[in-house]
C-alpha cells in the first residue's frame, strides 16, 4: 500500500466543532503510522491553521495526495468547503458541492425520499418572522398532530433536535431554536424503534454497498437521539440490530438508493424510525457521519469482517481515484 500526502480537515465553524475535532483525530490516529499526515484545524471563523499558525488553503494542499473532510454541519457539509476544493483541484474525501447543498437540506432529502416511493414522517418548513412566535405556535398547536419534532433544517448530529408535547413547550421550543435558525423543520414524533444503516461505494464487489443496520437504544430518561444521547456514551448501540429480515432489508435497499439519489460520494448514513404497524420511515441521511469513537458508522464494520483503518483507507483510494475519471 503506498504511502500518501493526507490533509485532514477539521474543526469548522459548525455548531458541531468538538465533534469534528475528534472525527479527525479518530482518523489522524489510525493513519499516522501508514501516510504523512498534515494536521489542519479550522476555527469557528473557518480560518485554516496548521500548528497553531494561520495558513491559506491553496499553501496547505500545495504538493499534497487527497484531503479527508472530516467536518460536519455548516461550511464542511454544506458545498462551501466542497466548492473551493474542488476549485484548488485536489482529491478530497465526501460529497462533491452538489450533493453537500442537496443533502445537507432536510426538507430537500424528504422530497427526495418521497420521488423514490420511501416513507418519511409527514413533516411542515417554519420561517423565522418577525412578529411573535405565539402565533406560529398557536397555529402549529391547532393544524399539527402532537407529539411532534422540531429542529433545524440545516444541522447535523440531532444539534437542536426536541420534542414537543404541549403549547407551552411548543412556544419555548421555537423561541429558542429561533434565536440560532431562521428556518425549522416540524416532523410528526412516530414511536419505535431507532435504526441507522451507513452505506459504502464501491466495496466488496458492489456499487452502493450497505452495512448491517444498527439498532439504537437511547437511555430511559431520553425520548429521542439527540446530540447529548449521540456523544455521551449513554445510548447503546446493536449490531446488527433486532430487526426482522424484511426491516432491515428495507432499510438497506433505501440507504442505498438514497445514497445515489443524493449525489454522495464515498459514504454516508442513513437514519430510520420503524413503526410496529407503519412500517419503516427514513428521517435523514449524513453525507460526512461522525467518525469518533462513539459514531455509529465505525461499529458497523467488524460485524462484516472489516476495519476502520480498512474503511479509511478504502475512502481515501476512491476520492484519488474519482479525480482522475
Amino acid at each position: 500500500m503506498s504511502k500518501k500526502s493526507i490533509v485532514i480537515l477539521r474543526g469548522g465553524p459548525s455548531s458541531e466543532h468538538e465533534v469534528s475535532l475528534k472525527t479527525g483525530r479518530s482518523v489522524i490516529d489510525t493513519l499516522k503510522d501508514h501516510h504523512d499526515i498534515l494536521d489542519v484545524i479550522i476555527d469557528k471563523k473557518g480560518r485554516w491553521y496548521v500548528s497553531g499558525l494561520e495558513r491559506q488553503p491553496h499553501e496547505v494542499i500545495k504538493g499534497k495526495d487527497v484531503v479527508f473532510n472530516a467536518m460536519h454541519g455548516e461550511y464542511g457539509e454544506d458545498g462551501q468547503v466542497q466548492e473551493l476544493l474542488e476549485k484548488l483541484q485536489i482529491p478530497f474525501t465526501g460529497p462533491k458541492k452538489f450533493g453537500a447543498v442537496l443533502s445537507i437540506n432536510k426538507p430537500n432529502t424528504k422530497k427526495i425520499y418521497q420521488s423514490l416511493g420511501l416513507k418519511t414522517p409527514h413533516s411542515k418548513v417554519i420561517d423565522k418572522i418577525e412578529t411573535d412566535t405565539d402565533n406560529i405556535a398557536l397555529d402549529l398547536f391547532r393544524n399539527f398532530p402532537m407529539p411532534m419534532i422540531i429542529k433545524p433544517i440545516d444541522k447535523g448530529s440531532s444539534v437542536g433536535l426536541s420534542i414537543v408535547r404541549d403549547f407551552q413547550s411548543l412556544k419555548s421550543t421555537l423561541a429558542k431554536l429561533f434565536e440560532t435558525s431562521n428556518k425549522l423543520l416540524v416532523e410528526e414524533f412516530i414511536e419505535g424503534k431507532e435504526g441507522t444503516v451507513g452505506v459504502i461505494n464501491d466495496f466488496r464487489n458492489e456499487k452502493e454497498y450497505a452495512l448491517l443496520p444498527i439498532e439504537i437504544r437511547t437511555p430511559k430518561n431520553k425520548e429521542v437521539f439527540d446530540y447529548e444521547a449521540k456523544y455521551n456514551g449513554s445510548t447503546e448501540e446493536i449490531c446488527p440490530g433486532d430487526f426482522s429480515l424484511e426491516e432491515s432489508s428495507i432499510m438497506q435497499e433505501a440507504a442505498k438508493k438514497v445514497h445515489e439519489a443524493l449525489n454522495l460520494r464515498h459514504y454516508s448514513r442513513t437514519d430510520f424510525i420503524i413503526h410496529p404497524r407503519r412500517g419503516v420511515f427514513l428521517l435523514e441521511t449524513n453525507s460526512l457521519p461522525g467518525l469518533t469513537s462513539e459514531s455509529l458508522l465505525p461499529k458497523s464494520l467488524e460485524p462484516i469482517g472489516s476495519s476502520y483503518r480498512e474503511f479509511l483507507e478504502h475512502v481515501i483510494n476512491l476520492a484519488i481515484e474519482d479525480s482522475l475519471r
